[in-house]
């Protein structure tokens, strides 16, 4: 799909009201407590966990995240176990990873403190150029737009631009306005106002436009074109994949768990043992060869699996299938052949590690059997 216009005003339109944009946010902006803090680093941990996640989400991980770790040297010093633990169930766990150690390097090249200067913001480990420039607005009054999917939604119908937005191009040209927009007086008031806006009015569908302090100037609305625009192509189908891991229980009913390499995806992140399942392969036969392949064991794999899960991801779906499991007596001492250490634990014990949320639901119904 393309524009047949070139994006400007119509005759007699009138300029976009920012003050008035500015005073409707000052008047119906729900409050968060990031919003009440000037503090870069309270401000940089918002930021990435608002990343692919909504508010009401991401809001209970912020406090106790922040309690936990009230500034970058409180957050440098702990393991990362831990700060995936905390993480856990929030998803897209690369942040987590990230954040600690860009924690790290606000500890050893800026003492500790958060970093003033935008070059030295977005050379912190996962700072991209939206996240530095939502940080610097909002905490040093930095003059850079920032565009997230809320603010494209809000420019394309302000200015009716019709590409699609999954096009690099269109994004390009969404910042260009964006950036002649701006309040460059109140760059993070401006900012957060049109992410405001475009959670709370100028939504995906049913947009509220008669309570928008931007109505008169929105080209989408005069033409009838809210519901179209944005326009965004369909997405690739997600493939699915079916996923087997062995439960190995020895003679005390502990359970052997692994860690995830920290440069793959969940990384950090601990697990049952197993992989996806082969083309002409039972899932059986797929615990038994990814048991062997990870650890250099041989199982005898329980007929039927003990738990089945529906799992989605960003770019794919899995079922997972959990089996018991036992060595078959000559591998007393399995190893990850990968380097990455291997747990015995007991059921109780599985609370204490991060796991990816479907091997969650795995120890849960483990732990409930406990209990029985």
């Amino acid at each position: 799909m393309t524009s047949h216009d070139d994006g400007k005003k119509p005759s007699g339109t009138p300029e976009p009201d920012i003050a008035g944009l500015i005073s409707w946010y000052h008047r119906f902006r729900r409050e968060m407590p990031w919003r009440n803090t000037s503090d870069p680093y309270l401000i940089w941990i918002s930021e990435i966990m608002l990343q692919q996640t909504r508010v009401d989400q991401a809001l209970p991980y912020y406090e106790r995240f922040t309690k936990r770790y009230p500034d970058a040297a409180s957050l440098a010093s702990s393991g990362l176990d831990e700060v995936l633990r905390l993480w856990e169930g929030l998803g897209y766990y690369s942040r987590a990873r990230n954040m600690h150690k860009a924690a790290k390097q606000i500890v050893d090249e800026h003492d500790g403190s958060f970093p003033t200067d935008y070059q030295d913001v977005i050379s912190l480990r996962g700072v991209g150029p939206y996240t530095a420039a939502a940080v610097m607005s909002i905490a040093f009054n930095y003059p850079a737009p920032v565009v997230d999917g809320n603010v494209m939604r809000v420019i394309s119908r302000l200015y009716h631009i019709e590409d699609d937005i999954r096009l690099q191009s269109t994004r390009d040209r969404i910042e260009i306005l964006a950036a002649d927009l701006l309040d460059r007086a109140r760059p993070g008031t401006f900012n957060q106002a049109v992410m405001e806006l475009g959670a709370t009015i100028c939504t995906p569908r049913s947009p509220a436009c008669h309570d928008c302090p931007l109505q008169n100037s929105c080209q989408a609305y005069h033409r009838n074109r809210t519901g179209d625009i944005p326009y965004k192509s369909p997405a690739k189908k997600r493939p699915h994949h079916h996923i087997a891991v062995g439960v190995i229980r020895d003679a005390n009913n502990r359970m052997l768990i692994s860690r995830r390499p920290e440069n793959a995806m969940l990384g950090g992140l601990w697990e049952f043992p197993g992989g996806k399942q082969e083309p002409g392969e039972s899932l059986r036969e797929t615990v038994k060869r990814e048991l062997n392949e990870e650890l250099g064991v041989r199982v005898m794999v329980e007929k039927k699996p003990f738990e089945v899960i529906r799992h989605a991801y960003s770019h794919f779906t899995i079922t997972l299938h959990a089996f018991f499991a036992e060595l078959d007596g000559l591998s007393e001492n399995p190893e990850a052949r990968n380097g990455e250490p291997v747990k015995w634990v007991a059921p109780g014990e599985l609370v204490r590690f991060a796991f990816p949320k479907a091997n969650r639901k795995i120890t849960e119904k483990l732990v409930s059997y406990r209990a029985k």
